[in-house]
């Protein structure tokens, strides 16, 4: 299978050597930046330099692919699909932006080729997870899905690192959430609906963010009472971003946000991806609780570590990648995540990223 691999960043290089180096897919990455490039270029991964905010000129590197993976910043989600489309490709890729995905399915409507947006950690493996356990019951009374990407030695105020997109993270922390309450869909606001929790020990809060749901809220709607999506961070985090979005007004002045947090917040790849998902309701005439939990950490042997949201974001999408080129999803339209069997991703050879939690050693 021909694929074209839209972004050359930490997690498109991640997606490149996976797929590239499974040797069932002829890969060609494209970015416009060509330093990024230049490293895949050395391990033998075909690249081509493109303005990736052109459409047009998308649209003519696409030409002769099979498929799309689009690893490009979310505000990008739609220029790439319609280019896709264009092109007459399959195409994948990791938004958890609500207004890109709503877009990308209308035009997947009638479509020759398949359209799998939200492929990642959450949106992506979470719901996955969470429509899995959900079948398993007469009927669903709650649904609660946590995710967080974190980092495994915080030592800043806000117990943050930056382990992915600050893009992806400020529009998550600043759009309406979907949410089933009472059996309502409804918009619940960002950074509300605080709550805590501890697992093995470690103290968590979680808050309401958007897109992590996907399509979940419709696929489940009428069928369950209450049905929600939180990230998780270290205690105090919510209230930090809640003073500078809201007091401060930054919420009306992201770019300058950003900008903060880029340079004032290193990077890590020291990190671990939490995955907790509840679901109660209705078998065999009792009420019963089914926990799906998952802690990934950072791996750092070999010549090129990788983070945990490295790990889970390109596992996601390359085990949704595999399973379509097996025949084991749709082969046009629309695919929600929630149609992947969660016993299938998880035997993918990608998707076993997810099977074992991993340790990591501190450096220094």
């Amino acid at each position: 299978m021909k694929v074209a691999l839209l972004g050359a960043g930490h997690i498109g290089q991640t997606i490149a050597r996976l797929l590239h180096g499974c040797g069932d897919y002829q890969v060609t990455v494209i970015d416009k930046s060509e330093a990024a490039l230049a490293k895949l270029q050395l391990e033998g991964i075909a690249t081509q330099a493109v303005d990736t905010e052109n459409k047009a000129a998308l649209a003519a590197a696409l030409r002769g692919q099979t498929t799309v993976v689009n690893a490009l910043p979310y505000h990008l989600a739609i220029t790439a699909a319609h280019a896709a489309l264009e092109a007459g490709c399959h195409y994948f890729d990791l938004t958890e932006d609500v207004a890109a995905t709503k877009e990308i399915k209308r035009i997947a409507q009638g479509a020759r080729t398949a359209f799998m947006p939200q492929c990642g950690l959450a949106p992506g493996f979470i719901g996955i997870v969470a429509h899995h356990l959900a079948k398993s019951f007469d009927s669903l009374q709650d649904v609660k899905m946590r995710v967080g990407a974190l980092p495994a030695f915080p030592t800043n105020a806000l117990k943050y690192n930056l382990t992915w997109s600050v893009d992806g993270l400020i529009n998550e922390y600043c759009h309406p959430c979907e949410s089933i309450h009472d059996g309502a869909l409804i918009a619940a606001l960002p950074l509300e609906g605080l709550e805590h929790f501890s697992l093995d020990g470690t103290e968590y809060e979680a808050f309401n963010t958007s897109g992590g749901l996907g399509t979940l809220c419709e696929t489940l709607q009428g069928r369950v009472r209450n049905l929600d999506y939180k990230t998780v961070r270290y205690p105090g985090h919510r209230d930090l971003m809640m003073m500078l979005l809201d007091d401060l007004q930054l919420k009306n002045d992201q770019e300058t946000l950003k900008n903060i947090m880029r340079k004032s917040m290193p990077a890590t790849m020291q990190d671990v991806v939490l995955v907790f998902v509840t679901v109660s309701g209705m078998r065999g005439g009792s009420l019963v609780q089914e926990v799906f939990a998952r802690k990934i950490f950072a791996e750092r042997d070999g010549a090129a570590p990788l983070s945990a949201i490295q790990i889970t974001t390109a596992a996601g999408i390359c085990a949704a990648v595999d399973l379509f080129r097996s025949g084991e999803l749709p082969q046009s339209g629309f695919i929600r995540q929630e149609q992947v069997e969660l016993p299938a991703f998880l035997a993918n050879r990608f998707g076993k990223a997810y099977q074992q939690s991993r340790q990591v050693e501190s450096i220094g």
